[in-house]
């Protein structure tokens, strides 16, 4: 096992491949981070204070969280990559554990991102899709100068994520699975999508409709997920693990309301894209011919930075580059008006504000923006300001390049260039030997989680091993907290029989208003489905901790007093004047097929169960007892 372990790392690390997956891997993750912090800033004070509005805990949670944001931009746009991936890692830690978002706002995905910043802070996300690659061109003094970009990275920096993070999260998933009574019925999938609580706006019932197809789907799942870890070696394998996983992922994200956790675990899957389709995509949008030629001052410093800029992101090729001298003159009029102009294929030249216009037009991806700019009013104002800004700069562009043996353009190296390049060609049998074990670790670790949560706790009449074992089964919880916090390595069972079993009733708040008519709050709506956007973090806090099979009063308590003082200030209530109303109404969660179950459970009356008022500020709950009839 050893030596075949050995081998497999030895020739994957010399097998050398795109970086295109790992660059576009950073920029969606950056996406998913900053529509994430977002959520977080407008339900700041639901999820961070014990009363939103009235008792805030945590005044500098939105400093920290736009802090949060800034690291998402850099990591979308590739800027500082290997600072805004540490930053990134440390920023989800801190939220994850040490704020309410750990017990009461979890977003089920949170191990799972935890775990692929960790690993982006050794992959080679600078290689493709960065302005970490513009910030070291323009080191150079001419593009003519800049060497060919090292866009080829090891094979590795995809298969280890992937197995890693998905693999074995999919292996350990389908363990707990098999559990559950609803997953070997083939229904783990459709139960979710008829419970009013976890199915989004979209009306699915036409494909719930179909038994067998549900059926289907839920054995699918079942065989993806046991097989996924083997089936990543193979190349028609990843294939079909991409085209299989992409549909499941998007399925969750279109029938329920936890998108961010399909959208989370879908980004991965640009790592198991051949790389052939990347090349034929290259193919097909790269023009045949330049659309447009941009000529430049060979001899001026800023002209030629300019160049650089085109060129790095001319994507498609769509512009061709061609420098030229120009005849310096003590004309004060000699500036980058002169020094940067365009020809189109028209035959049509641009000089000054619509240079970069045309510029921006024939980049393509960039052509809304050039449309925006030759609007009426945004066309006169920009241009005025470019031309005050040009004459501020007539100093500056007009500066000679200095000799090139000055230009000492240095690179800083990101963990991955001094580990997997430089330590591994210089050492490869000692980082080899380091990576095996490091990988065995990690493999122990999740051996540990899926062992102790997914086989012995679901039979501990069998594994009744007697006190002598609380010393390993300490040891054990003590060892997952750790792997939870930093790793991501956790326990994956999720809408389990425990979870469903018994859910047979569901709660909404409403409130009087001033003309004694009864309002829903903007949280459950009459069908009893959570309205948008309290979906992701907020649905898992009432759906899975305030209200479940066995709903607790204080604990209930807790979580009316955040709902209704944070979406009542939001609605402008005056909370000291307003009585709420807490209503149950009977739902269905059987293990069995039945069908049209979810409109069945979006229809149904709803009773009075409970009211709640405020007092100077101070929440007051009542509920009658037939909430704790089960």
């Amino acid at each position: 096992m050893r030596k075949f372990l050995y081998t497999a790392l030895k020739q994957s690390l010399s097998q050398q491949v795109p970086a295109t997956g790992i660059g576009l891997l950073r920029c969606l993750y950056g996406i998913i981070v900053f529509q994430e912090i977002i959520f977080l800033l407008y339900f700041n004070a639901l999820i961070f204070d014990p009363i939103p509005y009235l008792d805030v805990a945590f005044p500098l949670i939105p400093l920290f969280l736009c802090f949060w944001g800034l690291t998402a931009v850099c990591l979308m746009l590739g800027w500082h990559c290997q600072l805004a991936t540490i930053a990134n890692y440390c920023f989800w830690i801190i939220f994850v554990s040490f704020t309410p978002m750990r017990h009461d706002f979890g977003g089920g995905f949170d191990p799972f991102m935890t775990g692929v910043g960790l690993f982006l802070i050794v992959l080679p996300v600078d290689r493709c899709f960065a302005l970490d690659n513009l910030r070291n061109k323009l080191r150079f003094n001419k593009p003519e100068n800049i060497p060919t970009s090292k866009n080829q990275v090891s094979i590795l920096a995809y298969f280890l994520p992937v197995i890693i993070c998905l693999g074995f999260l999919y292996f350990d998933s389908a363990i707990h699975k098999l559990y559950a009574e609803h997953w070997r019925n083939g229904l783990g999938g459709w139960l979710p999508s008829t419970s009013p609580y976890y199915i989004s706006a979209i009306d699915m019932s036409w494909l719930l409709n179909i038994k067998a197809l549900q059926i289907v789907i839920g054995y699918s799942i079942f065989v993806f997920q046991f097989s996924f870890i083997f089936l990543i070696f193979y190349h028609w394998g990843r294939i079909a693990l991409l085209l299989v996983g992409a549909v499941l992922h998007i399925g969750i994200i279109l029938s329920l309301n936890i998108y961010p956790f399909g959208l989370g675990m879908l980004i991965c899957y640009v790592l198991l894209v051949p790389f052939s389709w990347w090349r034929y995509l290259a193919k097909i949008l790269t023009c045949k011919s330049p659309s447009l030629t941009v000529y430049y001052d060979a001899d001026s410093a800023a002209a030629n930075r300019i160049a650089i800029i085109i060129q790095h992101f001319d994507v498609f090729n769509a512009i061709e580059i061609t420098p030229r001298r120009i005849q310096k003159t003590n004309d004060a009029q000699t500036s980058l008006s002169s020094e940067f102009t365009t020809l189109d294929r028209s035959g049509h030249i641009h000089t000054d504000f619509n240079a970069w216009i045309s510029v921006l037009i024939n980049m393509r991806y960039s052509a809304i923006l050039g449309w925006i700019l030759l609007t009426p009013g945004i066309r006169q104002l920009t241009n005025k300001k470019y031309s005050l800004n040009c004459t501020r700069k007539n100093s500056k562009s007009n500066q000679i390049l200095a000799p090139e043996n000055q230009t000492k353009p240095i690179r800083s190296k990101s963990y991955y260039d001094k580990l997997f390049e430089d330590y591994a060609l210089k050492q490869p049998k000692r980082f080899i030997y380091y990576l095996r074990k490091i990988l065995v670790l990690i493999f122990l670790l999740q051996l540990n989680s899926t062992l102790h949560y997914g086989v012995i706790y679901r039979n501990h009449e069998i594994f009744n091993f007697g006190s002598i074992f609380n010393p390993l089964t300490t040891a054990s919880n003590s060892i997952l907290v750790l792997t939870h916090t930093f790793l991501g390595i956790t326990p994956h069972a999720l809408y389990l029989h425990d979870h469903f079993e018994g859910y047979d009733q569901i709660l909404a708040i409403t409130y009087i208003d001033d003309n004694g008519d009864e309002q829903w709050l903007p949280f459950v709506s009459q069908e009893g489905r959570l309205l948008a956007p309290n979906w992701g973090r907020v649905q898992s806090m009432w759906a899975n901790v305030a209200v479940t099979p066995n709903i607790e009063t204080q604990r209930l308590a807790k979580f009316s007093k955040k709902i209704t003082a944070f979406w009542g200030t939001k609605i402008g209530l005056d909370l000291n004047q307003t009585t709420f109303n807490i209503k149950s109404k009977e739902i269905s969660t059987p293990f069995n097929w039945e069908h049209d179950l979810r409109n069945i459970n979006l229809q149904g009356q709803w009773h009075n169960i409970g009211i709640i008022r405020w007092h100077k500020n101070i929440f007051s709950f009542e509920l009658s007892d037939k909430i704790m009839q089960k």
